[in-house]
């Protein structure tokens, strides 16, 4: 029977540097981020609700949502982020728990739903084993201004969205440490994949 493991943790930790070791272990990853967005694409419900709410001035010429404009209406206004969050994520959860079934159907035993918001979202019932990836504040906050050219403020603006990482170490089954470096965080994530029985010949 397949484990399906919830990947999380908070912006600028390392999530998608595990969940790129994952995939290259040949292990399926849903990332609920890449659902996100195309379930905003022209044409899909979820666009079509989104315009509506916030207007066509968060448009691209193209008549794409610029991603970047949504993004600083709604990270600093709680309302307007859970407005969206209530459009988006039913969407994203119906097509995540699709492609889900169809990887378990095929014999895969391993499932990893990369899900960034996965405890804000209340979405742990989707999975049976949590992996945390955990960074230091000041770690966290320097990675996100050298990554998206953030200041400070914008900075602290985006992480203050989402719960603190040392918020969430208690819910975690298990957590990967990356304030150091990529092979000491690959060395963490086998040890956690071993220990959940998987056999994947890379792991001996």
């Amino acid at each position: 029977m397949a484990v399906i493991i919830g990947l999380t943790g908070g912006i600028a930790s390392g999530k998608s540097t595990v969940s790129n070791m994952l995939k290259e272990l040949g292990i399926p990853v849903i990332d609920a981020d890449e659902e996100a967005r195309l379930a905003v694409e022209k044409g899909e419900k979820a666009y079509d609700e989104i315009v509506a709410y916030f207007g066509k001035e968060i448009l691209l010429e193209d008549g794409s949502i610029d991603r970047p404009k949504l993004g600083s209406i709604i990270f600093p206004n709680e309302e307007k982020r859970e407005v969206l969050n209530h459009i988006v994520h039913p969407a994203v959860r119906q097509n995540m728990l699709r492609k889900k079934e169809q990887y378990v159907a095929g014999g895969n035993e391993l499932v990893v739903l990369d899900i960034p918001l996965l405890f804000e979202s209340k979405l742990t019932y989707l999975v049976d084993k949590i992996i945390l990836v955990f960074v230091d504040e000041q770690t966290q906050l320097n990675r996100l201004m050298a990554r998206n050219n953030f200041t400070e403020s914008e900075a602290k603006s985006r992480i203050a969205s989402q719960l603190p990482l040392r918020d969430k170490l208690q819910w975690a089954d298990e957590v990967i440490n990356n304030n150091g470096s990529i092979v000491d965080t690959k060395q963490q994530l086998l040890k956690i994949l071993s220990q959940w029985g998987y056999t994947n010949h890379e792991l001996v």
